[in-house]
């Protein structure tokens, strides 16, 4: 059977970041300039990758507006054929920079929101940032652009939901994306204060369901299930090395985000690869595509097209063993695992760390 082609691509363009969110699967240490690729060599890598069939590209970070040569990175991609979209935090998104990002033909903007009102919000993000963030959405649907909000839901906002919804469906967002927080990076350091309760996931799956209901589908809502409480492991990228792929601000291309913290698995970069080396013949991209890896249960159970034997990044990072059946999975020998951080949880004080 021929390899799947990409079709997206997620560049994150640099790690630095204004905002200091405990939940972020970003290194926790800090982000130099130093090394990130130039303006020259992204505009290669988007050649490539849209040689290899990719169709749409997400600039991200960190916060991808610290780097200026953004525009040119757009035009670039708009020259190409790819759609493209601005995944940012909001806080330097004004007028002068949303204008050169039109005028250099971006396509869509997803902005972060961490809770419904300031104190909250501002609370997670360790700055004042909400009010910001909400101008930013404003100017955005200004300059009629399609606009996502993004959620990461955790202990400390997911009993506001509702609220939530209300929010996006207030800035006339056309998406809002709510996600249970994935424990990697400073989320996983941080994951006693941040996992929530099987009581407050049921109350806001009854919130998105209501708004759904009550908004007809503007916005539409998109609900990102935790996977600790259930037993049931969240598919992985749509199985590993089959639709899309990341490239870090060094370079690196990856699987999935948070594949680098996997050590061992022969990640290559672009400066010295090719990216239809990198998709196509790597170690990186072959070794959990497809099913033949899978150990027991995963090889012999019926979902293991569909969920794909859960996270890798997960396995990896509470077994040890990325080649391990995800912890999440109730079949998983190390479920264990999982159930006992979740009794822990419900016993930690409330407070959100800061990422430092």
């Amino acid at each position: 059977m021929a390899e799947p082609r990409p079709l997206g691509m997620l560049a994150e363009l640099t790690h630095r970041c204004p905002l200091r969110c405990g939940y972020c699967s970003n290194p926790a240490g800090p982000a130099p300039r130093a090394g990130e690729l130039t303006a020259a060599q992204w505009c290669r890598t988007l050649d490539e990758a849209r040689e290899l069939g990719v169709l749409q590209v997400h600039f991200s970070g960190g916060e991808p507006l610290l780097r200026r040569d953004l525009p040119r990175l757009v035009a670039h991609a708009r020259t190409l054929g790819l759609y493209t979209a601005l995944v940012t935090g909001g806080q330097g998104l004004t007028p002068v920079r949303l204008s050169a990002l039109v005028a250099a033909g971006l396509d869509h903007v997803q902005i972060s929101v961490q809770d419904a009102t300031a104190a909250p919000a501002d609370a997670i993000a360790g700055r004042p940032a909400h009010r910001r963030k909400l101008a930013a959405a404003a100017l955005v649907k200004e300059y009629g652009l399609p606009l996502t909000l993004n959620v990461v839901l955790h202990r400390a906002n997911i009993d506001r939901t509702a609220a939530l919804v209300d929010l996006a469906a207030g800035l006339g967002a056309d998406r809002l994306e709510l996600a249970n927080a994935q424990y990697y990076g400073s989320a996983l350091l941080n994951r006693r204060s941040l996992l929530p309760t099987r009581e407050q996931l049921d109350a806001a799956e009854a919130a998105v369901r209501a708004a759904r209901a009550r908004y007809g589908g503007r916005p539409d809502i998109v609900y990102v299930r935790a996977d600790y409480h259930d037993g049931v492991p969240k598919p992985c990228m749509h199985g590993w090395g089959s639709r899309q792929f990341t490239v870090a601000p060094g370079g690196e291309v990856l699987p999935c985000p948070a594949a680098a913290r996997i050590p061992g698995l022969g990640v290559h970069t672009v400066r010295d690869t090719s990216l239809a080396d990198i998709w196509y013949r790597s170690e990186a991209f072959n070794r959990f595509r497809g099913t033949d890896w899978m150990p027991e249960p995963c090889r012999s159970c019926p979902l293991k097209e569909k969920d794909h034997g859960g996270c890798r990044c997960q396995a990896f990072e509470l077994t040890g063993d990325a080649a391990a059946t995800d912890p999440a999975c109730r079949l998983s020998p190390h479920h264990g695992l999982v159930r006992a951080a979740v009794d822990d949880a419900r016993a930690a004080p409330g407070g959100l760390p800061y990422r430092r």
